[in-house]
């Protein structure tokens, strides 16, 4: 499956909570699994927000 999205997963044998996932339709679940493994991205510079800028400005 590829995500529509960034998400943030782990694989289940590393951390549970975050290694499971449920696919819902019209507010019915069609699918659920477990994550087996992540491939892993190095991050970007990210989106910076008006605040953030006024933040940064002002110290």
């Amino acid at each position: 499956m590829i995500p529509g999205k960034p998400m943030c997963v782990e694989s289940f044998s590393t951390y549970p909570p975050l290694g499971r996932f449920a696919v819902r339709d019209m507010r019915q679940t069609v699918a659920v699994g477990v994550i087996k493994n992540v491939e892993k991205k190095v991050g970007g510079a990210g989106k910076v927000t008006k605040s953030a800028q006024k933040a940064a400005k002002t110290k």
